[in-house]
C-alpha cells in the first residue's frame, strides 16, 4: 500500500480518537436525559483502546476503513447529540421525547453497522479488545431494541400545564413536582432554560414557532412560581410524613372526583403508598405486587419488559395526595408497612430507623439532606444482614449511584461506601451491576477522597465475586485505575487494590489489561522492597499475571528467580506455594531459567513443601522438581555426549 493510503489510514484513527476523546470530555448533561448520555459516553469510550490498538499497525483494508468511516460518522452523530443533551432545552427533551428517542436509536443503530462490518479476524488486536468491542456491540444492540423515551412521569405531568388545561391548585402541584425533578430551585435556573430554548432556536432553525411560544409561557409559568415560593417555606418532599400501622380507610364523597394521576392504573381507586417502577409508571403498592406476583414480566400501563423489580416509593406523589386529601376534607393515606430498621449504637444500644424517611432525604435535592441519609444508610447496612435486603428493595442503589457523581466529597464517599455494604448481600450484587453502578464507582476510583477511593476498589472486589462482572468491570476501565491506587494510594488502598486486581485478573481478559497498566514493575518492587509489607498480595497477583505470555515475558526479564527461591526456602505456607507457582510457569521451556534455579539450591525446599505445603504448593512442587530433573538430565546428557 502507498505511503499515501497509510498517511490516510493514520488520519482515519487520529480522527476516531480525537472525536472519542472530546465525547468523553463533555463535563455534564441536564437531569432528564443523564443516564442515557452517561451510557453512550461509557460506549464510546469502551471502543477507544480499538482505535488506539489500530494505529500500531494503519496499513488497513478497504472493507475495514469502511467500516471505520461509519463509525466516524456515527461519532459525529453522538457528539451532536450529546452536546444538544448538555446545552440543550430540558423542556424540548420532554416535550419532543419521541424524537429524542430516535435520535439515541439512530445513533445505537449507526454503531452496531460499523461495528459490525469490521473482519476482526483480519486484525491484529488483542483479545481483550475484541472482547471488549463485542461486549459494546451487545450493549449497543440492548439500546437499539430497548431505549425508552426520555422523562415519561415528567411528560404526563408536563403535558396539561403546556396545554393550560389544569386549574391553578392543581397546576401549582404540578409546577412544584416538576421543578423539583428538573432541579428549578432558583430564578436563575429557569433564566438558563430559557437561553438554552432561544440558543437551540438559533442554532438549529426550531420550526415550531407555537411550540416554542407555548414553552416560554410555561418557563415564565415555573418562574412565577419559584418567585412565589421564595418569600415563603415551601414543603419540601424530603418532609418527614405521619406513618401508622392502622388500615387505610377510604372515605371519599361519592359527589369528589379522585384526579386520574392520584389514582393507581390498575385499580383506579385513591393510592394510598404510590410506587415507581423502572418504566417510570406510579402505581399502588399492592397492586404491582400482585401483578408482579402473577408472573407478569411488563408494565400495566406501557407494556414494556421490565428491566428490574425494584419498587421506588414516590414521596413526591404521596404528599401531593396527602396534601389533596387534607384539603379535601379527606382522611390522608397512611401507608401500611412502613419500615423500621435497626441501626446499633457504639454502647451496644439500638434504634430504629424509618427507612421511607431516610429514602426520603436521599431522593431530595438537598445536599445536606442526600448526605445525611447516604450516610445513615452507609451504616445500617455495615453489619445488618436484613437491613441490606430491605434497603435495596426499597430502590436506595439506583439513588445511590447517582450520587457517586456529586462534586461533594462527602456524599460521594457514604455512597460508595454504603454500595460496598449493600454489595455483601448477594441478591444486591445483580441490583448494583443492573443501576449501572460500575462507571460511577470508577469515577469515585479515580476522582475521591483516599478514603472513598480505598472503598471504591473494595466494592469492585465484591461485585467482582460474580465471575460475569469480572469482564464488564474490566472493560471500564477500572484495571487501570486500580493499578494507580494499588502503586500510589495508601496502605488500605493498596491492599484493597490488591484484592480487586487479584480477583479481577482471575479473567484471562483482566491479565493483559493489568500488565499493559504497568503493575509488573511494582509487583518485583514491592516483592524485593524490605519489610515486606505488600509481599503476600504482590506475590498472589504475581502468581494470576505470570499466565498470560506478556505477564511471563516481562516477569522473567526482571531477575525475580532469586527472590522466588528464597521465598520457597523461607517465606509463608501461602508465599512458598505462589512463588513456586510463578517459577513453574517462568521455567516451563526454558533453559536459561532453569539453570538459575538448579543453581541456586531449590531441591530441598521444594522437597520440604512437596510433603508437608498445602494441596496446591505439593503440586506446584512435584511440577517444578519434574522441570529441574529433566533439565538436569537434558544436561548430564549433553555433556557425556561432548
Amino acid at each position: 500500500m502507498s505511503s499515501m493510503a497509510e498517511s490516510e489510514d493514520s488520519r482515519m484513527l487520529q480522527k476516531l480518537s480525537r472525536i472519542a476523546t472530546q465525547i468523553s470530555e463533555i463535563p455534564s448533561f441536564k437531569t432528564v436525559i443523564k443516564r442515557r448520555c452517561w451510557d453512550l459516553t461509557r460506549r464510546i469510550r469502551f471502543l477507544t483502546p480499538l482505535f488506539q490498538e489500530l494505529q500500531n499497525d494503519v496499513v488497513l483494508s478497504h472493507d475495514v476503513y469502511d467500516a471505520l468511516d461509519s463509525l466516524h460518522e456515527a461519532l459525529l452523530k453522538a457528539k451532536e447529540l450529546l452536546h444538544f443533551a448538555s446545552q440543550g432545552s430540558q423542556l424540548f427533551m420532554i416535550l419532543e421525547r419521541e424524537q429524542i428517542k430516535c435520535k439515541f436509536t439512530d445513533v445505537a443503530v449507526r454503531f452496531e453497522r460499523g461495528i459490525s462490518k469490521i473482519s476482526f479476524d483480519e486484525l491484529d488486536i488483542s483479545e481483550e479488545v475484541k472482547e471488549q468491542v463485542a461486549l459494546v456491540t451487545a450493549q449497543f444492540r440492548r439500546a437499539k431494541e430497548k431505549f425508552d423515551p426520555p422523562g415519561l412521569e415528567l411528560y404526563e405531568h408536563l403535558l396539561p400545564v403546556f396545554n393550560q388545561s389544569y386549574d391553578v391548585n392543581t397546576e401549582t402541584a404540578e409546577l412544584c413536582l416538576i421543578c423539583e425533578k428538573l432541579q428549578f430551585t432558583h430564578v436563575d435556573d429557569i433564566k438558563q432554560e430559557s437561553l438554552a430554548l432561544q440558543k437551540m432556536v438559533v442554532d438549529r432553525g426550531f420550526p415550531f414557532e407555537k411550540s416554542i411560544h407555548d414553552m416560554s409561557i410555561v418557563l415564565k409559568k415555573f418562574e412565577e412560581f419559584l418567585v412565589m415560593k421564595s418569600g415563603n417555606n415551601v414543603v419540601s418532599t424530603s418532609e418527614d410524613f405521619p406513618h401508622t400501622d392502622e388500615p387505610y380507610v377510604k372515605l371519599c364523597p361519592q359527589s369528589l372526583v379522585v384526579p386520574d394521576e392520584f389514582q393507581c392504573p390498575i385499580s383506579l381507586e385513591l393510592m394510598k403508598d404510590p410506587v415507581i417502577i423502572c418504566t417510570g409508571q406510579t402505581y399502588e403498592r399492592s397492586c404491582i405486587k400482585k401483578w408482579l406476583a402473577a408472573g407478569h414480566e411488563t408494565c400495566p400501563k406501557t407494556r414494556q419488559i421490565l428491566s428490574s423489580r425494584v419498587l421506588i416509593p414516590n414521596h413526591v406523589l404521596y404528599s401531593l395526595i396527602s396534601n389533596w386529601c387534607e384539603a379535601n376534607g379527606v382522611e390522608s393515606p397512611k401507608r401500611l408497612g412502613s419500615l423500621r430498621l435497626c441501626k446499633t449504637a457504639s454502647d451496644g444500644s439500638s434504634e430504629l430507623i424509618d427507612l421511607d424517611i431516610l429514602m426520603n432525604k436521599l431522593a431530595s435535592n438537598d445536599i445536606d439532606n442526600q448526605r445525611l441519609a447516604a450516610g445513615e444508610l452507609r451504616l445500617l447496612a455495615k453489619n445488618n444482614g436484613q437491613n441490606r435486603m430491605l434497603i435495596a428493595k426499597a430502590g436506595a442503589i439506583p439513588l445511590l449511584v447517582d450520587l457517586l457523581y456529586v462534586p461533594d466529597a462527602g456524599t460521594q464517599e457514604h455512597a460508595v461506601t454504603a454500595l460496598l455494604n449493600l454489595s455483601i448481600y448477594e441478591d444486591n450484587k445483580a441490583c448494583i451491576m443492573a443501576s449501572e453502578a460500575v462507571p460511577g464507582i470508577l469515577h469515585v476510583l479515580e476522582n475521591g477522597s483516599m478514603e472513598a477511593r480505598e472503598n471504591a476498589a473494595a466494592t469492585f472486589f465484591s461485585l467482582s465475586v460474580v465471575e460475569e462482572n469480572k469482564m464488564v468491570i474490566g472493560a471500564s476501565g477500572a484495571i487501570q485505575a486500580l493499578v494507580t491506587l494499588f502503586c500510589k494510594g495508601s496502605q488500605r488502598g493498596k491492599v484493597d487494590a490488591a484484592t480487586a486486581l487479584f480477583s479481577l485478573c482471575l479473567y484471562q481478559g483482566n491479565k493483559g489489561r493489568a500488565i499493559r497498566a504497568g503493575i509488573v514493575p511494582k509487583l518485583i518492587e514491592m516483592l524485593t522492597k524490605p519489610g515486606g509489607e505488600m509481599r503476600d498480595e504482590a506475590l498472589a497477583i504475581m502468581a494470576v499475571v505470570v499466565n498470560h505470555p506478556d505477564g511471563k515475558a516481562e516477569i522473567g526479564s526482571m531477575n525475580v528467580v532469586p527472590t522466588l527461591v528464597e521465598l520457597i526456602d523461607n517465606g509463608s505456607s501461602r508465599n512458598k506455594e505462589n512463588a513456586a507457582s510463578v517459577l513453574v510457569h517462568l521455567c516451563s521451556a526454558d533453559p536459561l531459567h532453569l539453570s538459575i534455579v538448579s543453581s541456586l539450591g531449590l531441591i530441598n525446599p521444594l522437597l520440604d513443601l512437596a510433603e508437608n505445603g498445602s494441596e496446591r504448593g505439593k503440586r506446584k512442587a512435584a511440577q517444578l522438581l519434574g522441570l529441574i530433573g529433566d533439565h538436569c538430565e537434558y544436561t548430564r546428557k549433553l555433556s557425556t555426549r561432548f
